[in-house]
Order: structure tokens, then C-alpha cells, then sequence
């Protein structure tokens, strides 16, 4: 089966990475909590006042809604292997109304003893997600399993909360990214004025321009490391018409080209 990024609503979305070559990522926004296991390499994370380092057969749980810089370090084989899962929102809202008084993941929960029992729960919501012959009921399960081992490690991811206006924005850009996103068009999608859109950007600290331009480079990402699409369609996908003009936006983003997450290397640009 080729590499993709598979979604089942109700579910969660899944997928595998792989890099072969040693590359940072800084400011990298993280949408919704994501778990993620290091199959080989090293993952680093990092926020401004700290840094978790996740080695092969260890996970880390992240927390939605924050900006990390990541740099994934390759094995001895050349390459760095992880898998991703986002857990469906309503499951981590039944399991945060059910366990109050647990901890709740303000950053980031390094799994470190994530093989064995841990390790076989994950890769049965990996599967969840991942095979639609799995009855919905089961799958919900398989995922709901995954919350109660994440608990046991000592934290839950948060309940959903009222989004920001930029965390709104992305979402409603990221249903169509391909699409000319404009300034007097998302204003009226969110009912108010353009100057009391851009003011409200303004007080979280971002502008529109920047909001569209990283809520389609992160999707790229995700793209470039998760599947085998070409880069002429991924430009496609995310707004771009030209690959040579998402290439450069790509890299004013991340600080390298797209399609040095497809070719091997051991040094950073």
C-alpha cells in the first residue's frame, strides 16, 4: 500500500512519516493533539522554555493549538520512521468529561516505555483508523483504549475549547486549500469587516497573509512526508500553480526545498 494519510471520521486521521535526511522545523503549528511513536531515529521537540527528545520505540504526546520547533535526527540506516495519529475530537472530549481530575497535557507527554502492551493498543488504533473493514464501534474503541494508556502515562489530552479566530481561519481555509483565499472573502465568511478582521489577527499576534501561507505549508508537509505524491500536485493542492513558485514559498517557510524531504542526505540547509 502506498503511503498516505488516511481519515476516518469519528475515528481519528493516521499516518506514517519518513525522512531521509536530517531536517528542523521551526514554528511547526500543531492543530489538534497528536501522538506520535518514533519507529527509528530521534525526534526533538522544543518550545521556549523546553525540549523533550523521543528515540526509536519511544512517543510523545502533543497538545493542539501551540507552535514547536521539531528536528528529526536519522539512524544508522539513513532514514527517520514515525507514525502520527490524531484521535478524534469527540473521543478526547468523552475522555477528558470522564477523567476530570487528570492532568491535562499543557505541552507536550514524552511515553518513554512506549513498547509492549502500550505499543500493541497504538498500533490497534493505527489500524482503526487505517482499515475501514473494522466496524466503526470497534474502532471507536481501539481508540478510546489509546486515551486510557495515554492516561496512565500521566496526562489527557485537552477538550476541545473555544477556538481562536486564527485557529478558526485555519480550519476554514484548510477545507479547501487550493482555493484564492482572500481578505474580503473570509471577512464575510466570518461575518465581520476587514479592518475588524485584520484588528483581531492583530491583537493574536499574526496577519491573514501569514495565516493562509502557513496553514498551506504545513499541509505540504504533511504531504511531502506522508505520501508519495508529487510535488506538482502537492503545489496543486495547496494554491500553487506553478511548482517553482510553491517551492519558493516552501522554502521561505521552512528554510529548504520541498523535495529535500524526498531525497537522502545527512546534513541541514
Amino acid at each position: 500500500m502506498d503511503p498516505q494519510i488516511f481519515v476516518r471520521p469519528g475515528v481519528g486521521i493516521a499516518a506514517n512519516i519518513l525522512q531521509q535526511r536530517e531536517l528542523e522545523f521551526k514554528r511547526l503549528f500543531i492543530e489538534h493533539p497528536v501522538l506520535i511513536y518514533v519507529d527509528a531515529g530521534i525526534k526533538s521537540v522544543r518550545w521556549e522554555d523546553g525540549e523533550f527528545i523521543i528515540r526509536a520505540g519511544e512517543a510523545i504526546a502533543l497538545a493542539g493549538g501551540q507552535s514547536v520547533d521539531i528536528t528529526n535526527r536519522l539512524d544508522v540506516d539513513g532514514s527517520y520512521r514515525a507514525h502520527w495519529l490524531v484521535c478524534d475530537g469527540g473521543a478526547i472530549d468523552r475522555y477528558a468529561d470522564s477523567n476530570p481530575d487528570q492532568p491535562g497535557i499543557a505541552r507536550a507527554l514524552p511515553i518513554m516505555q512506549s513498547h509492549g502492551e502500550f505499543g500493541a493498543a497504538l498500533q490497534r488504533a493505527l489500524q482503526a483508523v487505517k482499515n475501514p473493514e473494522i466496524p466503526d464501534d470497534i474502532a471507536r474503541h481501539r481508540v478510546a483504549e489509546l486515551l486510557l494508556w495515554i492516561g496512565m502515562h500521566g496526562g489527557r489530552f485537552a477538550p476541545t475549547l473555544e477556538l481562536t479566530l486564527a485557529a478558526k481561519i485555519r480550519r476554514h481555509i484548510g477545507c479547501d486549500l487550493s482555493q484564492d483565499w482572500s481578505s474580503p472573502g473570509l471577512a464575510k465568511s466570518f461575518a465581520m469587516s476587514e479592518s475588524t478582521l485584520r484588528r483581531k489577527l492583530a491583537d493574536e499576534g499574526t496577519t491573514l497573509s501569514a495565516l493562509i501561507l502557513d496553514t498551506r505549508m504545513s499541509f505540504a508537509l504533511k504531504l511531502l512526508q506522508s505520501t508519495r505524491q508529487p510535488v506538482t500536485q502537492i503545489a496543486l493542492t495547496v494554491g500553487y500553480q506553478t511548482p517553482s513558485h510553491f517551492a519558493a514559498r516552501f522554502k521561505s517557510r521552512f528554510g529548504f526545498a520541498p523535495t529535500q524531504l524526498r531525497t537522502p542526505g545527512r546534513t541541514m540547509s
